[in-house]
C-alpha cells in the first residue's frame, strides 16, 4: 500500500531534525527546524500507529496459520484479528490523508474581507450579519478577530469590512469561504413581505508574513491624507490617513482607522502584502491546473458558492450539494458541519489525483 522506504525516509528526517533540535540550533535556523517538525508530527504519528496496526495484524495472521497452535489460544486470535483488521484499515485511511500535499498556508492566520455586492442596503446589512457569524465561529475556535477597516452601510451592516483573524490553523478551516454568498430574506423594510435576493462577496487571504512576499520600496507609492468619517467630513485634523499603491499590481490600499499615521501605515502593508501573498498563490494555482473550476478552494470568487435561505431556515453550500436546515444556527458561528464537509470533499479529490 505504502513505500516504506518513503515512511522509512520521515521517520530519519524526523529524528535528525529532533538531534539538531537538541544539540543547540539557534536563530533562523532554530526556526525552521521548528517548522519543519512541527509539519511531520501529523504524518509520523499516523506512520507509528499504522505499522504497530499492520504489526498486530501479522502477529495475528502467523498464530492462525501455525497448525500447532492450541484450541484456547486459536479462539484468542480469531476473536482479535477482526478487530486489528479495522485497526489497520483505519489506521491506513489515517496515514493516507496525513501523506497528502500539505498547504503551507494552512497554519497562518488570515486577513478577511467581506463586502456588499448586488442588493443595495440589503446586501450591505448581510455582509455585516456574515462578519458577525465569522467573528462568532473565530471566538468558539479561540481565535483573535482585529478590525482592520469599515465601511458602514446607510441602513447598518457594511459595504466593505476587513479584519485580522489571528491563530492556528484559521486559513486551513477558512480557506474554502472565498466566493459570492447569496442571501434570500423578507427585508424590514419590505411591506408586501416579498423575499429579496441580494449578495456579499467574502475573500480570505492567508496573512503573509515578511519572509513569504518581497516588496520593494521603489514600487510603492504612498499618499497621505485627512481621516474622513460618514458624508466626506474630515474626522481629524492631522494627514494620518494612508492610500498605498503598489505599482506593478495595481493594487491599492486605503487605511485610516488609526489616528496614527504609522499604524495606519503598518496595517496598510499588511493587508498589501497578503493581497500580494494570495495573487501570486492563485497565480501558481493556475498554471498547476488547466481547470480551475473543479477544485474547491481554488480562490475563484466570480462564481456563487453558498445560499442563505432565510425563509425556509436553509443553508445550501453548491460546490458539494450540501443542504442543511440550520440556518440561525450557522448564524451563530456554528459552520464546522459545513467546513468539515468541503475539507473532506477536497481531501478525497486529492486522494483521487493521487490514485490516478
Amino acid at each position: 500500500m505504502f513505500a516504506q522506504d518513503k515512511l522509512d525516509l520521515i521517520l530519519r528526517r524526523y529524528e535528525e531534525i529532533g538531534e539538531k533540535l537538541a544539540s543547540g540550533a539557534d536563530g533562523q535556523a532554530f526556526v525552521a527546524l521548528s517548522r519543519e517538525r512541527a509539519t511531520l508530527d501529523e504524518v509520523v504519528e499516523a506512520i507509528r500507529a499504522y505499522r504497530a496496526a499492520e504489526r498486530e495484524a501479522d502477529d495475528l495472521a502467523a498464530m492462525l496459520a501455525d497448525a500447532s497452535l492450541d484450541k484456547d489460544m486459536r479462539e484468542l486470535a480469531e476473536a482479535e484479528v477482526d478487530e486489528a483488521r479495522a485497526r489497520l484499515e483505519e489506521t491506513e485511511k489515517t496515514l493516507q490523508l496525513a501523506l497528502l500535499p500539505k498547504d503551507e498556508a494552512d497554519e497562518k492566520g488570515v486577513i478577511l474581507e467581506v463586502r456588499a455586492g448586488t442588493g443595495g442596503d440589503e446586501a450591505a446589512l448581510f455582509a455585516g450579519d456574515l462578519f458577525r457569524a465569522y467573528q462568532k465561529y473565530a471566538t468558539l475556535q479561540g481565535w483573535r478577530v482585529e478590525l482592520v477597516s469599515e465601511s458602514p452601510g446607510a441602513l447598518g451592516g457594511f459595504k466593505e469590512i476587513v479584519a485580522e483573524i489571528t491563530g492556528r490553523g484559521v486559513y486551513g478551516r477558512l480557506k474554502f469561504e472565498s466566493g459570492v454568498h447569496r442571501v434570500q430574506r423578507v427585508p424590514e423594510t419590505e411591506t408586501q413581505g416579498r423575499i429579496h435576493t441580494s449578495a456579499a462577496t467574502v475573500a480570505v487571504l492567508p496573512q503573509a508574513e515578511d519572509v513569504d512576499v518581497t516588496i520593494d520600496e521603489k514600487d510603492l507609492q504612498i499618499d497621505t491624507m485627512r481621516s474622513q468619517g460618514a458624508g466626506g467630513q474630515h474626522v481629524n485634523k492631522t494627514e494620518s490617513a494612508i492610500r498605498i499603491t503598489h505599482i506593478p499590481s495595481g493594487i491599492v490600499v486605503m487605511m485610516q482607522e488609526e489616528r496614527s499615521q504609522h499604524r495606519n501605515k503598518a496595517k496598510a502593508m499588511n493587508v498589501l502584502r497578503s493581497r500580494l501573498y494570495d495573487a501570486e498563490r492563485q497565480r501558481l494555482d493556475k498554471e498547476r491546473s488547466a481547470d480551475r473550476k473543479s477544485q474547491v478552494g481554488s480562490g475563484d470568487r466570480s462564481e456563487r458558492i453558498r445560499t442563505y435561505n432565510f425563509p425556509q431556515g436553509r443553508v445550501t453550500d453548491h460546490r458539494i450539494n450540501l443542504t442543511l436546515y440550520k440556518l440561525d444556527r450557522v448564524m451563530e458561528g456554528e459552520f464546522d458541519e459545513i467546513l468539515d464537509a468541503l475539507i473532506t470533499d477536497h481531501q478525497q479529490k486529492l486522494l483521487a489525483q493521487s490514485d490516478a
